[in-house]
């Protein structure tokens, strides 16, 4: 897989050199969003609101906007069911009781889509392929109702342990934690009927969290994730039942990790696209690439526009 890269300017040497980021990350941002990329940078800059996202396995959405009032916080309600805004924060939103009795958890509103748009129900056999910490698994199994199967795999035997705390912490039980390298899930032959992939990436869109990644990220990085991305996606289709759907999303913003390797699979194996209702239109070309209609079903979020951290949400339908 070849990355794409495009002629330095001007104007992304300046922005490179002010903002502190490597000119090959801004060059392709500005060929690819184009005037939009000096917003999306400020707002890299100036970062996103914080999230909560409220656990109706433990608490009452109404009762919890309550008791965190009566504490001093203040947040509001956003498009994206459970998840509240932070508007006032006395002291730090990890550090309440009602956090530490796993009343909510603490993630970006970005976050919080790719386990609405999997949408498990209550009998399912659901599998998330990379689960730690656990704050998208939380999540499915407080839309399963704790009921269903829900296995959550992680490949790293040090985040385990870190999973399995915020699965007691927010009451879950209907999970099983399996520590193994999801690109081999296929070989056990589970049938599941929705697979979550929140695939590993290089985080372009979460610089604001992490500015670090604004140098530390380059050519190789994005071809290692491609390779792994498309390893990763073809065990969830492999072990996929027929009719399943599987949620593939990332927290970058290149084409190479979103819009090619979704495409990858809608040419190598018989699925299709969900249209999904949050969001913008994934990207439909790039460069000299053009991408299947299909994909304008996919959808991106960006700091600029939705006040959270740059994602990547497609779902797929094996036939």
């Amino acid at each position: 897989m070849k990355v794409l890269d495009f002629p330095s300017t001007d104007l992304s040497k300046n922005l490179a050199k002010k903002y502190g980021y490597d000119e090959f990350i801004v060059r392709r941002w500005i060929a690819i969003f184009g005037d939009e990329a000096i917003e999306l940078i400020e707002t890299m800059e100036e970062g996103t609101p914080k999230y909560i996202r409220v656990n109706t396995l433990k608490v009452d959405e109404e009762d919890l906007i309550g008791r965190m009032e009566a504490r001093g916080f203040a947040v509001e309600e956003t498009e994206v069911p459970y998840c509240y805004k932070v508007v006032e924060e006395p002291y730090s939103i990890g550090a309440t009781p009602e956090y530490l009795m796993g009343y909510y958890y603490v993630m970006d509103k970005s976050s919080c889509i790719p386990p609405l748009v999997l949408s498990p129900s209550c009998d399912d056999l659901v599998v998330d392929f990379t689960a730690s910490p656990g704050g998208k698994t939380t999540f499915l199994a407080q839309l399963m109702e704790n009921r269903g199967v829900l296995v959550a795999i992680e490949a790293n035997p040090e985040r385990v342990q870190p999973l399995i705390d915020n699965l007691h912490r927010m009451g879950v039980l209907n999970t099983a934690v399996v520590q193994m390298n999801a690109v081999k899930f296929h070989n056990l032959g589970v049938k599941p009927d929705k697979i979550l992939l929140d695939a590993p990436c290089t985080g372009e869109g979460i610089i604001h969290k992490d500015p670090s990644r604004k140098t530390s990220r380059g050519k190789e990085d994005i071809k290692f994730c491609n390779a792994l991305q498309r390893d990763l996606l073809e065990s969830a289709v492999r072990s996929l039942k027929p009719g399943g759907r599987i949620v593939y999303s990332t927290c970058s913003l290149t084409p190479e990790e979103n819009e090619m390797v979704v495409q990858w699979a809608l040419d190598n194996y018989d699925v299709e696209l969900e249209k999904i209702r949050w969001g913008e239109p994934a990207l439909l070309g790039v460069g000299d690439i053009e991408f299947s209609k299909e994909m304008r079903k996919a959808r991106r979020f960006y700091p600029h526009k939705h006040g959270c951290s740059g994602f990547f949400v497609a779902k797929i339908v094996k036939k």
